[in-house]
């Protein structure tokens, strides 16, 4: 993958002081707060944040958040208090599946899929997957859901549009009341908010407004996912966590990020990015991530239709001038 591979090489000791640097100088004199709160998730992003946080601020002012819920897999709890245990940063575990039901999150999810799978009911699992892209031979990305009856085959079906913006508005209720959650502990101890996304997420669109979109300061938005785990060997975070392949841990059946948004495994779609922002011709990416020149070219035609969703996203509210 010659150049574009070594670009994505990083001095991980030294980024990872500069960040810390970073961090002591935002929180304390930027933000004026005491510390900093952040929801961990059990996945690489969250670990590696809260170890920078706690290197640069000390345990005492670090204050963790595990927020699961109905369709969260119990490993994920599991390796959220192996990274807070072994940093002795104090954390919290907030079960918001009663906050869920009570906003109708799953309900308003389940009535969405019945237009499709009229039989689904509470016992069954479900995902949602992106299908199509740079890959594979329909030119075009749509989205797909995946079904599964306790005991039975898993059954998939393309979503139409309505459908799918239906399950996802229901289930953007679990980033918006995790984040609900980190500004009440942020707010009853005078302490900022992280917010987690590497640069796929922040500059792809891979965050929910109002949701995991929203923080007070953002310590690794600048770093592709290669160089997260890179960092995160280099800081000592668990195997056990750098080992799991990057999931939404959003639906209840397992699901990668791959499969739900970005249509390729991170390593490609750093690659790909990082030529899209180098202004790399389509035809020197394929050779240096093996596609072919027209997998190349849809790589990136997804790359610009995501900026443009990341642009909305980042997108401030609107005022009339005058």
């Amino acid at each position: 993958m010659g150049d574009l591979a070594q670009a994505l090489d990083i001095d991980a000791s030294a980024e990872a002081a500069r960040i810390e640097a970073y961090l002591r100088e935002i929180v304390g004199k930027t933000l004026r707060r005491k510390g900093v709160v952040l929801g961990v998730s059990g996945g690489v992003d969250s670990a590696v944040c809260v170890t920078l946080a706690k290197r640069a601020l000390g345990a005492d002012k670090v204050f963790a958040v595990l927020m699961p819920e109905k369709d969260s897999a119990s490993k994920s709890t599991e390796l959220g208090r192996l990274i807070c245990e072994g940093l002795g940063v104090p954390y919290a575990v907030e079960d918001i599946a009663p906050a869920l039901d009570a906003l109708g999150c799953y309900r308003r999810r389940d009535e969405a899929i019945r237009t499709l799978f009229p039989e689904f009911g509470p016992d069954w699992k479900m995902k949602i997957t992106v299908e199509g892209g740079a890959l594979k031979q329909d030119r075009m990305n749509y989205f797909a859901l995946t079904v599964q009856a306790p005991g039975g085959p898993l059954e998939t079906k393309r979503m139409p549009l309505p459908v799918y913006l239906a399950v996802v508005a229901s289930t953007n209720m679990k980033q918006r009341t995790r984040k609900m959650i980190e500004y009440f502990h942020a707010e009853r101890l005078h302490y900022a908010v992280i917010g987690t996304p590497n640069k796929l997420e922040f500059d792809l669109g891979f965050f929910v407004r109002g949701g995991d979109g929203l923080a007070d300061v953002k310590p690794i938005a600048h770093l592709y996912k290669t160089q997260v785990y890179k960092l995160a060997e280099a800081i000592g975070v668990p195997e056990a966590i750098r080992s799991q392949p990057p999931s939404t841990d959003t639906y209840s059946l397992p699901q990668t990020q791959e499969e739900f948004y970005f249509a390729l495994p991170y390593n490609l779609m750093d690659l790909m990015l990082l030529a899209h922002e180098s202004g790399v011709p389509a035809i020197d990416a394929a050779r240096a991530t093996n596609f072919s020149e027209d997998q190349a070219q849809r790589a990136f035609q997804d790359i610009v239709a995501k900026k443009r969703i990341a642009t909305q996203l980042h997108q401030p509210a609107l005022k009339i001038e005058g």
